[in-house]
């Protein structure tokens, strides 16, 4: 692995990201409507926690997660740069790598202003500190999980619009898996139960890092990464 061609790559998105209103629309966007929750919860519920937080994030990624990685390959097949990368020593995977991490760099930094969230408690009230930094790495987690099948689902297609609700369909229907599990019977149930994202970042949020989790995540995010790079691969020599 090359990583002088991840880092090129990642630092271009980076940089495009934060160069154009994208980056600042998704921060900006995203902590208006968690801070109008949280803000409700601790003043008219009189609740201090951070439950909010942990809880709003996931779903308010279904929608964030396949907006913010729509662009990253469609638009290069449509605008033919793909092509362009494709002349140059960089493999695929490469490409992929490196927009998934720029993409999660960008999560990271729309995630990190709610840390005042958890100071603002701590003025008031009272934290379990294991269970915050669990919540926090699970929200990281889940949000590397979507970014890779919204990367995977921008490299399907050239449309955004397209990449976007083919994303946004996947994600959901991760988010969803431990929802319908008393309609099903027990062994498709189980199956269902392991492949469903909240489930893992339920056991997470409590403060219980469990390596059948973490491993979970991973294996998400890298079979995800190497759809996108198989669809790439094909287009090279199509």
């Amino acid at each position: 692995m090359k990583f002088a061609n991840i880092k090129y790559i990642f630092q271009k998105e980076l940089r495009s990201f934060f160069n154009s209103p994208i980056a600042y629309i998704v921060i900006v966007v995203y902590l208006t409507i968690l801070g109008w929750f949280f803000v409700s919860n601790l003043f008219l519920n009189n609740m201090s926690t951070l439950r909010t937080v942990f809880e709003m994030t996931p779903f308010l990624l279904l929608f964030f997660a396949p907006a913010m990685t729509m662009r990253l390959i469609s638009e290069e097949k449509k605008s033919g740069t793909l092509e362009l990368l494709f002349t140059k020593p960089i493999k695929e995977y490469e490409i992929v790598t490196g927009k998934f991490l720029a993409a999660w760099v960008l999560y990271f930094f729309t995630l990190l202003p709610t840390l005042c969230y958890y100071i603002t408690i701590t003025m008031i009230g009272t934290l379990d500190t294991g269970a915050v930094i669990g919540g926090y790495l699970g929200l990281l987690l889940v949000g590397a999980v979507f970014l890779g099948v919204s990367v995977f689902g921008s490299a399907l297609t050239e449309n955004q619009v397209i990449a976007f609700i083919v994303s946004l369909f996947i994600v959901f229907a991760l988010f969803m898996l431990d929802k319908i599990l008393f309609y099903l019977p027990t062994q498709i149930a189980i199956v269902l139960e392991y492949l469903s994202v909240d489930y893992h970042f339920s056991n997470i949020a409590r403060g219980v890092i469990d390596t059948r989790d973490i491993v979970y995540y991973f294996s998400m995010i890298g079979f995800s990464l190497l759809l996108a790079t198989n669809v790439l691969q094909k287009r090279r020599f199509a």
